[in-house]
This record gives structure tokens, sequence and C-alpha cells, in this order.
């Protein structure tokens, strides 16, 4: 009863300050178009694809959550890691994989339970796969141009196609990637050796409208320049059959997708988006620093004002070094809840599944993870063909 108690008032508090977010990004809007409509209508333009990506991505994911397919998958891995080790190494692949073709938003949104779960029913405590959902999911998101917003407004200018935004990225990315799982896996080795209990098997998933839905948003991901629209069309689709057929509450839907957060955000981003079409100064600053310069500036950014508007800020003119751009802003968030929304979805899943994240605990961690991992990064960015 008193832990019902407190999760109702920390949701309760949540939801005043997502509308208070909310409320935020409307102001900015109808001040930023009052100001000059021209550059908050470039900046608009340069925004809007990426919040309509996650939203379409965040729907594909709550169906295949319905149909069981994270919780099966979670489920299946604990029972054939044979230690904690070996758990959190395949854990590290199911993150990855559903970061990049589901987006990082999605990632923590469902698999954080599903691994909560899966080191709960082997016995095993649940900080490793808790922390390491947040941290590798941030890593991850480097692979393709839906595994972040960020990706889409920085490099909105270059109109890339998804095996071209893949070709320049994969090296940084599985860099970052392996750097995170290293960092936690030493810093989490004690947890880690604690001998674990059997896996019962749970209920088979239904192998139908969420696995379709997931793997046509990944094909559509790859193949367009700018898949929003359709993905979002997949996600609506999939979500209004299980709506009419009684699967899914449109409360959950709402709930699932963020809705105040997403217009905050949106709102937010748009208006540093036009700050930095009329004012000059931090593009100006960035192009002047080298890669190494430009990745620590941009991961410093995203923990001050959150990686997205400071996404819409600093590319609101090409950026010299794109790629170093996102990799400060894709993995600086791992240093404080201010950094990303994965941050407050995070914290939302885990608490719905019984954990309990400390921000203490995630940040001092992340204070590890962040310099090593954008350091492999940048090396791997660098390297032959791809500098």
């Amino acid at each position: 009863m008193e832990r019902g108690q407190v999760n109702n008032e920390s949701f309760a508090h949540a939801s005043g300050l997502s509308w208070l977010l909310a409320a935020a990004g409307v102001i900015g809007l109808v001040v930023v178009f009052s100001v000059n409509a021209h550059a908050a209508h470039a900046a608009a333009s340069q925004d809007w694809s990426p919040f309509v990506l996650v939203s379409g991505l965040l729907l594909i994911g709550l169906v295949a959550d319905g149909d069981g397919l994270f919780a099966a998958a979670g489920n299946t891995l604990a029972r054939l890691s044979s230690n904690g080790v070996v758990l959190f190494l395949g854990a590290t692949v199911m993150i990855s994989v559903v970061t990049a073709l589901l987006n990082l938003d999605t990632s923590v949104a469902f698999l954080t339970p599903v691994l909560v779960y899966a080191a709960k029913s082997r016995g095993s405590a649940e900080a490793p796969l808790l922390y390491g959902c947040l941290l590798l999911s941030n890593a991850g998101s480097l692979f393709l141009p839906g595994s972040n917003l960020t990706n889409l407004i920085v490099l909105g200018h270059l109109r890339l196609t998804g095996a071209q935004f893949f070709a320049n990225a994969w090296a940084p990315a599985t860099a970052a990637l392996v750097a995170t799982t290293i960092v936690v896996l030493i810093a989490e080795r004690r947890e880690l050796s604690v001998k674990s209990l059997e896996v019962a098997r749970t209920a088979r998933p239904d192998f139908g409208l969420g696995l379709v839905a997931i793997v046509a948003g990944a094909t559509l991901v790859i193949v367009l320049p700018s898949p929003a629209l359709a993905v979002l069309g997949v996600g609506l689709l999939v979500t209004a059959l299980r709506v009419v057929r009684g699967n899914i509450a449109p409360g959950h839907v709402f709930e699932m997708l963020g809705v105040p957060v997403l217009i905050g955000l949106f709102g937010v981003a748009v208006t540093l988006g036009t700050v930095g079409r009329l004012w000059s100064g931090p593009t100006v600053l960035h192009s002047h620093l080298d890669v190494w310069g430009t990745a620590a500036f941009a991961a410093m950014s995203s923990v001050l004002v959150n990686n997205l508007p400071a996404a819409s800020m600093l590319a609101a003119r090409p950026s010299a070094h794109p790629f170093a751009l996102l990799i400060g802003l894709n993995l600086g968030p791992n240093l404080f809840v201010t950094g990303s929304l994965a941050w407050l979805l995070w914290l939302r899943a885990a608490r719905l599944a019984g954990a309990r994240p400390s921000l203490k605990n995630a940040s001092q961690l992340g204070a590890w993870v962040v310099p090593v991992s954008m350091a492999a990064a940048v090396l791997a960015l660098l390297g032959p063909g791809h500098g």
C-alpha cells in the first residue's frame, strides 16, 4: 500500500512537471514566431520530423510490448545466461538492437522493466541491468538516423539515407557501445558475480502484428531519407487496430507517448533553434573547434539544456564536424538526468517495474562511462575511412 502511494505521488509530481514543460514549450513557440516567424519556421521545419519519427517508433514499441516480444526476449535471455556476465552481455546485444532499430526512447521505456524482471527472476542484483539499460541505450543511439532524435536534427542539412548514415557512424557507434559495456562490467563486477537461480519459462509471445510493425518500421528507417511520416503511419495503424480490439486503452497510449513532454521539448527545441539562427554565437564558437572540442562542447551543452534543444541550436547552421557533434549530443547525456528525454522515460519505467533507480548512482557511473566512450568514439571517427 505504501509503495503504491509513493508511486502515485511520484507520477503525479512527474505529470505536473510534464505539463509545465509543455506550457514552457508552447510559450516559447508563441514568442519566437512573434519575434521572427521566418527563423522560427525554419527551426520548426528542421525539428518536426524527429519528434514525429520517435512518436511512430514508440507506438510500434507499445504494440510489440503488448504482444510480449520484449518480455519473452528478456525471459529467454535470463534462462540461457549461465552467469551474470553472460546475462549482461546478452542484454547489451538486445539493448543495442532495439535502440538502433526502434530508438533509444523505445529501448528505455520497454526494455527497462524487462531487464529488471530478468535480474529478479534469476535472483540477481538489478543494478547492472537497470543502469546498463540507460547508459547503453544512449551509447547505442549512433547507429541509424532514427536511433536518436538528435541524429535527424543535426544531419537534416545532409539528408542522408539510413544506409549512408550507418556507413559513417558504425565505427564510432560500435566503439562507444563496447567502451560503455566494458566500463559498466568493471564497475558492477561484484554484482554480476552473484550466483543466480534457475529461471522458469514464461508464456509464448505473439509473433504477429508487433513483429510485422518492427520489421516495417526498421525497413522504412533504413531505406527512406525522410521516414518520419511513414513510420508514424505504421505506428498509428497498428496501435489503432489494438485499440479497436480492446487490447490497449487510449489513455495508456497517451501516457506511453509522453505527449506533454514531447510538446514541451519540441517547443524548447524550436525556440533554441530560432535563437541559433538569429544569434550566431554558439554556431561560430563550435565551428572553430576541432573534432575533440566539438564533441566535448556538445556533451556539456546537452547537460545544460537537454540534447534535443542543444542539437537544434548547434545545428541551426551546417556543422563542420557533424558526427563529432552527434557523439557529444548522444553520449554526453549519460552524465546527468537533464541530458536527454531517455532519463525521464527510464525513471518512469524502472519505478513501474518496482525498481529503485538512483540518480546519484546513475550519474556516478555515467561520469566514468562518458569520457571513455566519447574518447573511443572520436578515435574511431578519426580512423581510416571515417575521419
